[in-house]
């Protein structure tokens, strides 16, 4: 059964495409009544897993939204994402959207105009036509299992099949929804892996010495440039006849990381002279800077190209580079192989350490003064409100008080990361990371088609001095395009709160108290330990010291949540709890909204994201989450920055291009794109066509509730 199906539109004449596994929908209106019959996926150039056929006039989209055109034979023909729109004569076209939550593509054999609208993009053919619409899920499934021995050597040959998964070896392959899912690595006694997963001829070798840390650090790299993993005394990679060391001042995993950003960059600017010929800001920068001819790199064989790419000294091309996303420490164990394929899919930056770290971090600011949410008064020896503490007296705090009914971890300070995002792998107890499992990764690969077209919502709060965060309820489902079911609940008792977490539902907001006991209810405590299994897909725990009730939740089968370390002032946490909410509403992953959150949140670094911290509630409005930096200039005018977080399908790789008037280029979405200056007019309507975050005054406000115009 596939992910995708089609209803009618709510409200309008029309229909709505519904990826279900995603939680993602969109709707299509029609002037009139139009009924979609089931199509075949034949009428366009690219691949789609669902298509409807319906006649009409012309197709609304309820969004400004990015489009190509091309020939049916796959021959871009132009591209429209300004204002300005485009006319084409009748001929027979298959339309990309490059910023609907699916990949979308409408083909039609008649003349296409394409116009904006405030704050919608309409499709007209000049009459009532027969009009083919096409969707394709970005959820990918892994095509099969790898076994393998706990040998490195063995290791390798798991590792040289990740690549199996790559759709293309050309340059396209840089765009997330072109790179498939890795097969999934498992331990075993002997290397097994299914006879379809064929590694693509790239021409690309990987030579490490046999060291189970350096094999894992190589895993992205290896699944990206279809590489074949071997033993060697000396790490290099070899392409077309030639040899480069990956380690000449000793430090193989930087190199293999440094080798994935460039390689990957230059894709990105390579690809443009292919199926998606778009004027791009980053490859403005490289050619002004380098002698590089992107028509010629585009026609070579990856091994080839690659060669070249890695003649460009890194240290010279690293100022261009955009801010990568996400680093993950593995800890070089037999059983953490399994992380391996989810890894590589994220693209992460791997460092595998060989030992825990226990270097202490820079001391926390003091807490203020405020009643914390905990249910009994602080033991002897603990920071109580108003006092300080560091992070890692934070975290010895919760080993301690964990240990009443577990055995302490060991604490981990993982060094830090220069990305945007870090996880942790492994044993321990990390600070300033999400803790990230194999088993959380593999269970939202393995979530079957629900028949929920709605995303739901479940809020907790069993504490009456903490209702004023029961505001958060509002602020989930604050979308046009996307359908919310949100219950909220008071002071449930231990067999109800125990039924809310049997049932499905998308996210858990709990407020409320938790100990070494449980989660506390009307008439007790609830251990989530203690519970066989739940069906809540991911959470925030907004209360004391609620790492090990998360980690139950997650073990229990939850995907991933949000979490605390130790004691959160309420004001503390309601604010967290509350920005959180929203952030989520607006498409960030779990990580990248807490990222955020920490950034205004007084004490925030007491929150950590545990499971798949990859995962987001909904999709973002215009395809990427971003968060608007702005700074006011003289005469009415405001310099806008944007930060860009991948998220999902709109992964590493993606590009985006906003709607201000001044800009005629393309960005990469990865870290920050501006400044562009703009007066306050204009600004005010940028600020109208999505609900996002901004940063302004050193304070983070929603563009919602602003009117820079005042």
């Amino acid at each position: 059964m596939t992910a995708l199906h089609c209803v009618p539109a709510e409200n309008r004449d029309g229909i709505c495409l519904v990826d279900s596994i995603e939680n993602a929908r969109f709707e299509l209106y029609t002037p009139e009544p139009a009924t979609p019959v089931e199509a075949s996926a034949s009428a366009f150039c690219f691949p789609v897993d669902f298509a409807v056929e319906l006649h009409t006039a012309s197709l609304r989209l309820p969004k400004l939204a990015g489009a190509i055109v091309r020939m049916q034979d796959g021959r871009t023909v132009t591209q429209s994402m300004n204002r300005n729109g485009l006319s084409l004569d009748a001929d027979g076209y298959d339309i990309e959207v490059t910023t609907a939550p699916m990949k979308l593509f409408v083909a039609v054999d008649a003349a296409v105009s394409i116009r904006y609208d405030e704050r919608s993009t309409v499709f007209e053919f000049g009459e009532p036509t027969q009009v083919y619409v096409g969707a394709r899920s970005f959820h990918e499934r892994p095509a099969g299992t790898i076994a393998t021995p706990d040998d490195p050597e063995e290791t390798m040959r798991a590792i040289s099949l990740l690549g199996s998964a790559l759709k293309t070896t050309t340059p396209e392959r840089s765009f997330p929804t072109l790179r498939g899912h890795p097969p999934l690595v498992e331990r075993g006694e002997s290397f097994e892996a299914p006879a379809h997963l064929e590694r693509p001829e790239t021409g690309v070798t990987l030579v490490l010495p046999p060291e189970r840390s350096t094999v894992y650090a190589s895993a992205p790299l290896a699944y990206y440039l279809g590489a074949t993993v071997v033993p060697g005394s000396e790490a290099r990679l070899d392409a077309a006849g030639r040899s480069f060391p990956l380690a000449p001042d000793g430090d193989v995993e930087g190199e293999l990381g440094r080798t994935l950003r460039q390689v990957f960059f230059l894709d990105c600017l390579t690809r443009t002279e292919g199926y998606y010929p778009v004027d791009l800001h980053e490859r403005h920068t490289v050619e002004s800077a380098f002698d590089v001819t992107f028509d010629s790199l585009y026609e070579l064989p990856l091994d080839e190209r690659l060669a070249a790419y890695l003649s460009i000294p890194f240290a010279e091309l690293e100022p261009h580079l955009p801010a990568w996303n996400l680093t993950t420490d593995v800890r070089p164990t037999a059983e953490n192989v399994e992380m391996l394929p989810f890894v590589a899919n994220d693209l992460s930056l791997v460092r595998c350490p060989d030992r825990l770290s226990l270097t202490p971090p820079d001391p926390e600011p003091k807490a203020v003064t405020d009643f914390f949410r905990r249910s009994e008064p602080a033991p002897a020896g603990e920071p109580a409100a108003g006092g300080s503490a560091t992070a890692t007296e934070t975290a010895e705090t919760f080993v301690r008080g964990a240990s009443e009914t577990n055995e302490p971890e060991e604490i981990v300070h993982p060094r830090p990361a220069e990305t945007v995002e870090h996880a942790w792998v492994g044993e321990g107890f990390p600070l300033g990371a999400s803790k990230a499992t194999a088993a959380s990764y593999r269970r939202r690969l393995e979530r079957d088609v629900s028949d929920r077209t709605s995303i739901d919502i479940t809020v907790v709060c069993n504490d009456e001095q903490m209702r004023e965060e029961g505001v958060v309820a509002e602020l989930y489902g604050l979308r046009d395009l996307l359908q919310f079911e949100i219950d909220i609940q008071y002071d449930l008792t231990c067999e109800e709160l125990a039924e809310v977490l049997s049932r499905p539902t998308n996210f858990l907001h709990y407020i409320g108290h938790v100990d070494h006991r449980g989660m506390q209810c009307a008439d007790g405590f609830l251990d989530a330990q203690e519970l066989d299994a739940v069906a809540v897909e991911s959470f925030l725990l907004n209360a004391c010291s609620s790492y090990r009730q998360g980690e139950a939740l997650v073990d229990a089968g939850s995907y991933g949540g949000v979490v605390t370390l130790s004691d959160v002032a309420n004001s503390t946490a309601t604010k967290l709890g509350q920005t959180l909410a929203r952030l989520l509403n607006c498409g960030f992953t779990l990580r990248s909204a807490l990222v955020i959150a920490q950034r205004e949140v007084f004490t925030g670094n007491r929150y950590i994201v545990l499971g798949d911290g990859g995962l987001s509630l909904c999709q973002n409005e215009t395809g990427v989450p971003s968060v608007l930096t702005l700074q006011k200039k003289e005469d009415e005018r405001f310099e806008i920055g944007v930060d860009y977080y991948p998220a999902g399908s709109s992964d590493l790789g993606s590009i985006v291009k906003p709607l201000i008037e001044s800009v005629d280029r393309y960005y990469l979405a990865a870290s920050k794109v501006g400044e562009f200056e703009v007066k306050s007019t204009e600004l005010q309507e940028f600020l109208g066509m999505e609900r996002v975050p901004v940063k302004m005054d050193d304070t983070l406000q929603w563009s919602d509730e602003m009117d820079v115009r005042d």
